[in-house]
């Protein structure tokens, strides 16, 4: 397959390049070409400096071929995800948006931006949705910087709404990794809350993720959760894992009583996804290779 990788040369966007390659299909990345030493030396580069976040147009050549698929990691709001689809639309046979578990009722819970009860168990793909948009809003940054712009929420709405470029949608976990929260700080800061669960996952099974979702075809229309086929609790994380010194997280404005926990049953079964690396040994090497 000839696959358009649309910010693709860092962290998950690296490994999704590296697997694309592995697995024999043609890539080209467009970004603004500052991070591309350790991409695959088959990779097509396209750079351009209005690849920087948001990246509201694109030049002709990026479908010249056009790409069987594009892959948009980097979607971050209702402007750039317009531009995307005007642009794509007719250009491509689908496009694989990446969102995140932030779209979802529950987070809003969570963080005391939704008011309401403690929605239980697993968040599947067909649970509530936040409905106050913009989560990181903050008025003292300029009114265009991108917490200010950011709702994945809206990046959903626009790309499943467009009838003539199919969508596949990927809500990721908290990610972590050599290159990104290689401390567990999002698992050893919340020890003070036994209890609490948040799916979590490792940069290559969620770059295997995305690939396998681009490369499905069964993937069209539909949305997928990413992430542990079953989300602990911070106590029986933190007794497969060593000692650390990372501080706590004290942020009175969380409810703890509300989980962050994906139902990942719907890729696994559709689309036959399964972890790279375990999970459980994923988290004990990045901190070996971080100490």
């Amino acid at each position: 397959m000839n696959v358009l990788v649309i910010g693709g040369t860092r962290f998950i966007g690296l490994y999704v390049v590296r697997q694309l390659i592995d697995s024999g299909h043609s890539v080209t990345v467009y970004n603004r070409g500052e991070h591309e030493s350790a991409l695959p030396a088959s990779v097509r580069h396209m750079r351009r400096p209005r690849a920087a976040m948001p990246v509201l147009s694109f030049p002709a050549e990026l479908v010249t071929p056009p790409p069987d698929v594009v892959i948009h990691m980097i979607a971050m709001g209702e402007a750039d995800t317009r531009g995307a689809v005007e642009f794509f639309r007719g250009n491509t046979g689908r496009v694989v948006w990446i969102s995140s578990g932030d779209v979802y009722l529950a987070y809003g819970r969570f963080t005391g931006t939704e008011p309401g009860p403690v929605l239980p168990g697993l968040l599947a793909e067909d649970s509530p949705l936040r409905t106050m948009l913009y989560p990181y809003r903050d008025a003292a940054k300029p009114v265009d910087d991108i917490a200010n712009t950011y709702d994945k929420v809206l990046v959903e709405r626009i790309a499943a709404s467009d009838g003539e470029l199919p969508a596949t949608i990927l809500r990721l976990p908290k990610v972590y990794g050599h290159e990104s929260n290689s401390d567990l700080a999002t698992v050893y800061a919340f020890r003070d809350h036994p209890q609490w669960r948040w799916t979590h996952g490792y940069v290559e099974n969620v770059a295997a993720a995305i690939v396998l979702a681009a490369v499905h075809p069964a993937a069209a229309g539909r949305i997928y959760n990413v992430g542990e086929e079953r989300t602990p609790t911070v106590v029986e994380r933190l007794a497969k894992l060593p000692p650390s010194e990372v501080p706590v997280n004290a942020d009175p404005k969380f409810n703890f009583d509300q989980d962050i926990a994906y139902d990942t049953t719907r890729i696994r079964t559709e689309l036959g996804y399964g972890e790279v690396v375990p999970e459980d040994l994923a988290m004990m090497n990045v901190l070996s290779a971080a100490g």
